[in-house]
């Protein structure tokens, strides 16, 4: 996977733009809120996921503009496409100039792992941002598992509107019936899509870690699903406490993932150092997950990671993105001055040169 070139214009703050990448490591420097986390978010966008900062689409289109503009040329499986955004209340995609039904129709077209610092957050808090990590990760290697993901939402909604307009009062529905059968069909497809990625995740990841920590120390990484067999009997039983709080209370939507070190909760018990060293892990195992089903590497993109590591830890991320595209942006280039070959671009109040 290797991105040749990116336009755009009226994205966030950065002015117009046409920029060609090296096919090794590109790093975009320059200072705080000038722009850089900007063209690797545009970059981000043709995964076909949202914003990885959590943007809404409006949010990225420059203040008193229609519409932002974004056209990417790479290149997978050896051959060269070209996709297109256009975002105004929401995101309008091409691919090879065919116009897609939804933006995440790009899903698994292009393959890019993203780590920013917000990803500490996947390790220290609540399971939801765990979840959303996996669903996205698995999005990529399989595009079905989208829809997947949307029929169970919408049957969970239904469920708990029902429940909802139950009012407390424990009766058979026949509405309950049909949206618990679209919930366990989805459901236990979900559950084994996580459970069959997490198995190489884990090992992927602690492999990673050990090697980060520099054989100090060992991660272990658990999927903990909210049920382990017969969906189907767990959503019946809990309807006597679900017509109470009008919520479902089993089910994916409930699914954690636990770290420990040395048999320690990282999230209780580690510290920053620790928590940083577990998500960058787990984003150096996502992509070599990629390549070992997808046969083919994606592009890796680190924002401002570098700066917040010591040098050992520079020096081992350093060595495990050879071989891949690779975006880095950073305040200091003396972060990345252990790369031999690549290309520098300087982002000052929105110009990208």
């Amino acid at each position: 996977m290797e991105v040749k070139s990116l336009q755009g214009e009226n994205f966030r703050n950065l002015l117009p733009f046409s920029l060609e990448f090296c096919e090794g490591t590109n790093v975009i420097y320059g200072n705080n809120a000038q722009g850089k986390t900007n063209l690797i978010e545009a970059i981000w966008l043709f995964t076909g996921a949202k914003s990885f900062r959590g943007a809404k689409d409006s949010e990225m289109v420059a203040f008193g503009t229609g519409n932002a503009k974004l056209k990417l040329d790479f290149v997978s499986g050896g051959v060269e496409r070209q996709a297109a955004l256009t975002i105004n209340n929401r995101r309008y995609a091409e691919l090879n100039t065919k116009k897609l039904k939804s933006a995440s129709a790009l899903i698994g077209n292009f393959c890019a792992v993203v780590f920013s610092p917000t990803d500490l957050a996947v390790v220290k808090d609540g399971p939801a941002l765990r979840r959303r990590f996996l669903d996205l990760a698995i999005c990529q290697l399989y595009p079905n598992y989208v829809s997947v993901l949307k029929d169970y939402t919408r049957a969970l909604t239904q469920r708990n509107a029902v429940l909802k307009g139950m009012e407390g009062r424990l009766q058979e529905s026949e509405l309950l019936n049909v949206f618990e059968n679209e919930l366990v069909l989805n459901g236990e497809k979900i559950a084994e899509y996580r459970r069959n990625y997490c198995k190489t995740l884990t090992v992927n990841a602690s492999v990673i870690y050990n090697e980060l920590s520099s054989l100090r120390e060992e991660l272990e990484a658990v999927y903990m699903p909210s049920f382990c067999d017969d969906f189907a009997e767990k959503l019946y039983i809990a309807r006597k406490t679900d017509v109470f709080s009008g919520i479902t209370s089993v089910g994916p939507h409930r699914d954690d993932l636990d770290f420990k070190i040395n048999g320690i909760s990282a999230r209780t018990f580690g510290s920053q150092g620790q928590q940083r060293s577990i998500a960058i892990a787990l984003k150096l195992a996502e992509a070599k997950n990629l390549y070992d089903i997808l046969g083919e590497e994606p592009v890796v993109i680190f924002d401002d990671v570098m700066s917040e590591l010591d040098k050992s830890r520079q020096g081992f991320i350093l060595n495990h993105i050879k071989g891949k595209q690779v975006f880095i942006t950073c305040p200091d280039p003396s972060n990345i001055i252990g790369l031999e070959n690549g290309k520098v671009f300087t982002v000052e109040g929105g110009k990208i040169k």
